[in-house]
């Protein structure tokens, strides 16, 4: 593929793709064992919160991770993110309580407020605009790889060995994600560069988001609940369908998420972003519906793919659009905006779906669709300000 020939993907950026599959492998690890670990402890009823904690810590840090991205370096913010990975998962096996388990589920959280901030803006700093949206889809290949390979590693190890040595490896591929940013030199200008300082951390209501880029939070607020809700659901939804290994759908829409970031990796990049979230929120809306229809393993799997197909179109194209509009001085924060945002809709996708499902089959179809109908108001919310920016030309 030409990407790889061209001298655009210096090194930093390879290593950055290997730094983010190992973070992302490390707490999709945990994944699909999470939800009967809970029970077991005696907290059937919180698993919404297994992800709504996660996602509320993640979405609260994004405004001081972008603050601190574009003042003190990527790289030390992205070094913060992984190291809470990796002092987490050492610690679940300690975890013996429901409250414990939740409370570590919400420090967890801060990783993904810290690391993803640094890694877009890093990735947004080595390349040019003309290649933001391939760039993009690369780097969401490797963290997907990461998605993919961690349910089934985290399967494969609580089923053969057992979910302490599944939690000590996604600890131990958190640290060598940590290792990898080592290796990698700060792309902030040194013009911008502070010291780190507590003052730093004192946020202004104009430093918490960035209003250039309310479209694509928006958007990305809508068509990231139905993430939250189904990892809420699925792991459960599977058993009831008769597939033992809960990791499996997760492995389908990933596996159909990378071939189409591959593939498609330059739409945005050629075609503009907005054309390209409005076919892919179609397609979640499609993937959604057919969840809710989902009465055998082979429909529920064909779900996935869509699923899959729908977030790889999506996800590198909202990153590069709110590159696009973001300041270069505030890009961190731009970034952060957009990741609130995504915390916001996973977390209530996780939070509602946990409520509405509440431990009974026959309440996931409106699961599902609740999830369609957000994807679908995404739709129309592009097509409305696509229309409004050309009248405004006009």
């Amino acid at each position: 593929m030409p990407f790889f020939k061209n001298s655009v993907y210096t090194p930093g950026f390879w290593l950055m793709c290997l730094s983010s599959f190992l973070f992302f492998a490390s707490f999709n690890m945990l994944l699909p064992e999470l939800p009967d670990y809970l029970t077991r402890l005696g907290g059937a009823d919180y698993k919404g919160f297994i992800i709504a904690l996660f996602t509320l810590t993640a979405g609260i840090s994004r405004p001081f991770s972008g603050k601190l991205a574009d003042t003190v370096g990527r790289i030390p913010v992205m070094v913060f993110g992984s190291l809470v990975c990796f002092v987490c998962g050492f610690f679940y096996p300690w975890a013996s309580t429901v409250a414990g388990f939740l409370f570590l589920r919400l420090v967890h959280g801060f990783s993904t407020g810290f690391k993803p901030t640094g890694t877009a803006a890093f990735v947004a700093d080595i390349i040019p605009v003309a290649r933001r949206g391939e760039a993009m889809g690369l780097l969401g290949v490797a963290g997907s790889l990461g998605m993919a390979a961690g349910p089934s590693v985290g399967g494969w190890l609580a089923t053969h060995f057992s979910l302490n040595t599944m939690f000590y490896c996604s600890s131990a591929a958190a640290l060598l994600s940590l290792v990898v940013q080592g290796t990698m030199t700060e792309t902030l200008p040194v013009a911008q560069r502070q010291r780190f300082s507590w003052h730093l951390l004192k946020l202004e209501w104009s430093e918490v988001l960035e209003p250039r880029v309310f479209a694509p939070a928006v958007v990305t607020l809508l068509c990231l609940f139905s993430y939250g809700a189904v990892l809420t659901v699925i792991p459960d939804q599977s058993g009831l369908l008769g597939i033992h290994n809960k990791g499996l759908f997760f492995t389908c829409y990933t596996v159909a998420s990378l071939f189409i970031r591959l593939v498609a990796g330059r739409a945005s990049d050629r075609y503009g972003r907005v054309p390209v979230l409005m076919v892919s929120s179609a397609i979640l809306v499609l993937a959604m519906g057919l969840l809710a229809l989902a009465r055998s393993a082979e429909v529920f799997l064909a779900a996935a793919v869509l699923f899959g197909l729908g977030a790889g179109l999506n996800s590198p194209t909202l990153y590069a659009w709110t590159i696009d509009l973001s300041h270069e001085e505030r890009r961190g924060r731009g970034v952060a905006t957009m990741y609130i945002a995504l915390e916001a809709g996973i977390g209530l996708g996780a939070l509602l779906a946990g409520w509405i499902y509440n431990n009974m089959a026959t309440r996931l179809p409106y699961v599902h669709a609740l999830s369609a109908l957000l994807a679908a108001v995404a739709l129309a919310y592009l097509l409305w300000d696509t229309k409004r920016q050309r009248s405004s030309i006009a």
